[in-house]
């Protein structure tokens, strides 16, 4: 039998959770602790320790969201059909969800457990029993009702996909969503030159064509003062971003990179593009193991197009993890064309969701299918 015990904060983990986290710094009490500190105001954070005869076997990160129609859509020049849409999907979605997973962050960062020693079914029952439990303590701590359960982001490889008839039984959809894009870095790329010669012809001059235009683009990392000084600006780079997302769950608040600073130090890196000693762009990556992990971005859209500032952060983002031996690059999902130009390959991604009214939730998959339209884009083949 798996016990499981729920707990609030990340310096409240009992001592051996980063032994069984070793793998992945998304799931260790510093990244852990840095979330709680810089976290968008509409998540809540727990953690569910399982046990077996008082050994920790397996933990998993819980994020209560609360969804509300302007959070979730930030476009307000739709048509009268979108609008429609928009409130439809509003009212099966709208209010509490418990996400057992990172809804900041793409990628398998939520569930962990022992599985040479225990089955993969107990292990899924004892979660759901601890998610059900936590929903009852939200309800009578905060009078808020659970609309929903979202069991974010595992690979199609994963070995809990594989036992997706535990969770259908509990009454949760296989959903597949967009994939993440990952590179994976080629063991002869051992300097930045080396993966610009493996680049066809095509896709060579178009790198050439990028660093032509952002010569005049200098660029800097940015360390704690740094980031504290430039807080704001940093944030409205961001927002420029974040804001043109189709459907976006969360707003990070102003003292986010300056917290994961703060706590991940050296795993946590932030590069600024310089434009007449002005920033124009920045984005910044998470040190994790042997995976790069780009995370958040920002860029003034004045000098987007004519100094193809993504397209060189891309770049960056893989000169950075070739010079420091990272064995991939993970890009994240969105943008899947241009990630794909400079080499990253789409790695399936499902989710699994249940809605707790039973209505709701036989229309639960239709409608995710609507909000999550299959993306029309040609994948790149730039090597030769």
């Amino acid at each position: 039998m798996i016990d499981f015990q729920i707990f609030k904060h990340a310096n409240k983990l009992p001592s051996n959770w980063n032994a069984i986290a070793h793998h992945d710094l998304f799931l260790q009490t510093t990244y852990l602790e840095a979330l709680e500190k810089s976290s968008p105001k509409n998540i809540s954070l727990y953690y569910i320790g399982f046990y077996s005869h008082s050994e920790l076997i397996g933990i998993t990160i819980v994020q209560r969201v609360e969804l509300y129609l302007n959070d979730m859509f930030r476009n307000h020049n739709d048509t009268c059909f979108k609008e429609r849409f928009k409130n439809l999907v509003s009212k099966v979605l709208k209010g509490n969800i418990l996400v057992a997973g990172n809804i900041t962050h793409t990628g398998q960062h939520g569930v962990y457990f022992n599985t040479t020693k225990y089955s993969i079914n107990d292990f899924t029952e004892a979660l759901f029993k601890a998610l059900l439990l936590l929903k009852q303590n939200i309800k009578a701590q905060y009078n808020k009702s659970i609309r929903a359960y979202l069991m974010k982001d595992y690979f199609i490889e994963n070995p809990l996909p594989l036992y997706s008839d535990k969770l259908k039984a509990f009454g949760f959809h296989k959903l597949v969503v967009q994939p993440n894009m990952v590179l994976d870095v080629k063991p002869h790329w051992n300097t930045f030159d080396d993966y610009i010669s493996d680049l066809n012809k095509k896709y060579r001059d178009r790198y050439k064509t990028a660093r032509r235009k952002a010569r005049q683009i200098s660029k800097k990392e940015l360390y704690n003062q740094d980031i504290e000084t430039h807080s704001k600006l940093l944030y409205r780079l961001y927002k420029n971003v974040s804001d043109h997302a189709k459907i976006n769950t969360f707003i990070l608040p102003e003292n986010h990179f300056l917290e994961f600073k703060l706590h991940l130090e050296k795993a946590f890196r932030v590069y600024v593009y310089y434009l007449d000693n002005q920033i124009v762009g920045f984005y910044t990556l998470i040190l994790n193991g042997k995976n790069l992990e780009t995370y958040f971005l920002g860029y003034n859209p004045k000098y987007q197009y004519q100094h193809q500032l993504y397209l060189n952060m891309l770049y960056d983002m893989l000169q950075f993890g070739i010079k420091h031996n990272f064995k991939a690059i993970v890009y994240a999902r969105t943008a899947m064309a241009i990630k794909s130009s400079v080499g990253a390959k789409p790695k399936k991604m499902i989710m699994y969701l249940k809605h707790t009214n039973w209505i709701m939730n036989t229309l639960l998959k239709a409608i995710f299918k609507l909000m999550n339209p299959k993306q029309d884009w040609e994948e790149r083949h730039p090597f030769k």
